[in-house]
């Protein structure tokens, strides 16, 4: 009995012993792991900067193992492979994280996040809708909207598109109004398709009142009226449209001029023509009021002749005194070489030497660096022996 006692005496202690030595070999363990998981971000970090994406993800993937537990790991490892283009390992890394019961809320959103933009780039777009609205309410919540916005705009759903940009713009987080113009733009044009015309000019309306200053439903507006033989509104909507947008004017000058002869008004186009021409010179206008002068037979220029070519010559080389552009070259062009005179030429030339300029520049093959001259070395990007001997109208 007294041996067993002194043998549990003296066994006490070496268990004791052993424990201790037992548990500081699992602490060490344990320090030895989260000293290594940091070095393995930190490696994985350093090769990202020098741009060595395998090696970085190889590196991230050591600190997983490590540390699986680690969210930011976890983002690292699956935005790198998203940029990569691993679109289906970058799913799995953020599905993963929303499967974790531990995973903190703001965590949570941003992996919900992560996978929305992983969908996105997959071309999911029915998977990449589905995530993003579950982002709806969340800290997140703008960014999702306006995702959710541009798919809708991909997939042409106009109504769609237009109910978020509305929530949006009630909300006050952003300025919408051209965009949901345009939406009810596109909504007009389907209803005139469908034949629903009320529906249309309604939508169109509610496009004017989103943007007044939008030049889109003046014009979609007037081409509708034009379309079904409503010349006179169709006017009206060109000279609202002055009123709103001026320089936009220039690119429908034509259409407007054919609405007013159709309508029998081309005094009023004639007098809309020249004030914005004054207002704000362009080579649309010019030609557009030409056009209506011949029409009318009348003087096209206060100081040129008031008859055929000699007229027009004189009307583009007044305008091509102040923008020589090819549009002055090529009216010119139109009109017999008699009628060109000394003036005439020169403006010609001028606006070819002006349209030629761009074009006759070197660019580097290997950056895009453009200059006026030849270079052994690109000045750039350094590299040599980068420019074509052709400038670029010849490659």
């Amino acid at each position: 009995m007294g041996l067993e006692l002194s043998w549990l005496l003296l066994g006490a202690p070496l268990v004791f012993a052993l424990g201790w030595m037992a548990a500081r070999l699992d602490w060490r363990q344990l320090q030895r792991e989260r000293s290594e998981t940091p070095k393995a971000y930190f490696k994985g970090l350093s090769l990202l900067l020098n741009e060595q994406q395998d090696k970085a993800i190889d590196a991230f993937i050591e600190a997983v193992q490590h540390d699986p537990d680690t969210a930011e790991l976890h983002f690292a490892l699956g935005n790198l492979f998203r940029r990569r283009g691993e679109v289906e390992r970058a799913v799995r890394v953020h599905q993963h994280l929303l499967a974790r019961a531990d995973l903190k809320s703001e965590d949570r959103d941003r992996a919900q996040r992560a996978l929305a933009q992983d969908f996105l780039r997959a071309g999911l777009f029915d998977r990449a809708e589905e995530a993003w609205r579950k982002l709806e309410g969340s800290s997140f919540d703008g960014e999702a909207r306006q995702a959710l916005m541009a798919l809708h705009e991909r997939a042409r759903d106009w109504p769609a598109a237009l109910a978020v940009a509305q929530e949006l713009q009630r909300r006050g987080d952003h300025s919408l109004g051209p965009r949901m113009s345009h939406y009810l733009c596109e909504m007009a044009l389907l209803a005139d398709t469908r034949g629903e015309h009320d529906v249309a000019q309604a939508a169109l309306q509610q496009a004017r009142e989103a943007a007044p200053s939008m030049a889109r439903p003046w014009v979609q507006g007037a081409e509708r009226h034009a379309r079904r033989g409503e010349f006179d509104q169709a006017l009206a909507a060109y000279a609202n449209l002055w009123q709103h947008q001026p320089t936009a004017l220039s690119r429908v000058a034509a259409d407007m001029v054919r609405c007013a002869q159709a309508a029998g008004q081309v005094a009023t186009a004639r007098d809309l023509l020249d004030t914005a021409y004054e207002q704000r010179p362009s080579a649309a206008l010019l030609a557009a009021r030409l056009s209506l002068a011949t029409a009318e037979g009348m003087p096209v220029s206060e100081h040129g002749d008031t008859t055929g070519a000699t007229a027009t010559v004189s009307a583009w080389v007044a305008h091509g005194r102040q923008a020589p552009v090819l549009a002055v070259a090529q009216a010119l062009l139109a009109q017999p070489v008699q009628a060109w005179g000394a003036d005439g030429l020169d403006t010609l030339r001028r606006a070819v030497d002006r349209a030629a300029k761009p074009v006759q520049r070197y660019r580097c093959a290997a950056c895009g660096f453009e200059g006026q001259h030849w270079f052994w070395q690109c000045p750039g990007c350094l590299g040599w022996d980068t420019f074509p001997p052709q400038p670029i109208e010849e490659l």
